[in-house]
């Protein structure tokens, strides 16, 4: 019968414990609403002002790394042209250069061909000067 007789006073006293520990819990957690809160927008705006500079960073990077490949191609196109004029200078050298067009420069000068063409012949005329140079 004595238990019976403390069952109000031993609810009356979980009460008061339950009510005195939700307090001290919540004691531990500041108090939100006397300081300012970030709204939503101000998120929304950083995240946007924070991706769009991300995007901007990378075009400037994409961009200094693309100026590479443009003066390369620069590059490739005037090897080509200088190519080009180098087997340009090349024909002409040729043209010039051929027997037919020697011979119409030396008709313009004023020289015939030679009736007796006369050959040097240099074996012989190195052979008596080694056998002096020997003796």
């Amino acid at each position: 019968m004595a238990m019976t007789a403390l069952a109000p006073a031993i609810t009356r006293s979980r009460e008061i414990f339950a009510e005195k520990s939700s307090q001290v819990a919540l004691k531990l957690v500041p108090d939100i609403s006397e300081g300012k809160q970030a709204n939503r927008k101000f998120f929304a705006t950083f995240v946007t002002f924070a991706g769009i500079l991300g995007l901007l960073v990378l075009l400037f990077l994409n961009t200094l790394l693309a100026q590479d490949a443009f003066t390369l191609t620069h590059l490739k196109l005037q090897a080509k042209m200088v190519s080009d004029e180098r087997e340009a200078i090349a024909r002409q050298i040729d043209l010039q250069s051929s027997p037919e067009a020697l011979s119409k420069a030396a008709a313009q000068l004023g020289m015939k061909p030679s009736e007796t063409p006369t050959f040097l012949n240099l074996n012989e005329a190195i052979i008596p000067q080694a056998s002096v140079n020997n003796g």
